[in-house]
């Protein structure tokens, strides 16, 4: 997909969980990485340069991605998760999700993606979750997740006569720290019919296939990693 010898990924999210897995199957596939995190890199590997930056503030991650240079795949797996009935909702909570899982992606895109247009070639890749199509107690992580399905889908139209493919993978319950999280103790996760969570490396498979030149036909997709789930919906 991209020129021999060029192939450099931005993956946001690369110190844990999904991204850092995704990072980390991209380098083992000769992918050079760049990651952007709030966190400090756990990575360390020739090919992996990494930024702390705070993706909810525009200006710090604009400056972000103007200094990581051209790239041939976009990678969007930061993400965090707040959980909560009709009556408890907060409105911090929806703007967090909303900046991070929405806002910062398209900031990143609309510097990234023309670039790869132009070049005609480059990869899109959003992580977003099957909770997007509703869940009791998740209404606002719902949304910005089904709002990444939106742009994927837009996003690709604009762009499929020039060789850039744009794609949402969406797994079930994946096993990372985001289950820990002291602020969804009121919600644990389910099971999908597999009988076990999803893992981290099975979603960094899929991504790293979508950025190969065999995926080159496939586009505007929401790909599901549910282990079952969807089968009973």
């Amino acid at each position: 997909m991209a020129p021999e010898g060029v192939r450099r990924a931005l993956v946001t999210g690369s110190s844990s969980g999904i991204g850092l897995a995704i990072a980390q199957g991209l380098l083992d596939q000769g992918w050079d990485v760049v990651g952007l995190d709030l966190a400090p890199a756990r990575l360390v590997h020739p090919a992996f340069s990494s930024t702390e930056v705070d993706l909810c503030d525009a200006a710090a991650t604009e400056h972000a991605v103007r200094s990581a240079g051209p790239v041939q795949a976009l990678i969007h797996a930061a993400g965090v998760l707040r959980v909560g009935p009709l009556g408890t909702l907060s409105s911090e909570d929806s703007t967090l999700m909303w900046r991070l899982h929405v806002d910062a992606v398209t900031r990143i895109a609309n510097q990234v993606v023309p670039a790869m247009a132009q070049a005609g070639a480059g990869r899109v890749v959003l992580i977003g979750s099957r909770v997007a199509r509703g869940m009791a107690g998740r209404s606002q992580y719902a949304a910005t997740k089904a709002a990444l399905v939106a742009l994927a889908r837009s996003w690709a139209a604009e762009t499929v006569a020039s060789g850039v493919t744009v794609n949402v993978v969406s797994p079930a319950a994946t096993e990372t720290a985001m289950l820990a999280d002291p602020a969804r103790t009121s919600v644990p996760p389910k099971l999908p019919p597999l009988g076990r969570l999803i893992q981290p490396r099975e979603i960094a498979a899929l991504v790293t296939f979508l950025l190969s030149a065999d995926a080159a036909a496939i586009t505007g997709q929401d790909i599901q990693i549910c282990g079952g789930a969807s089968l009973a919906a």
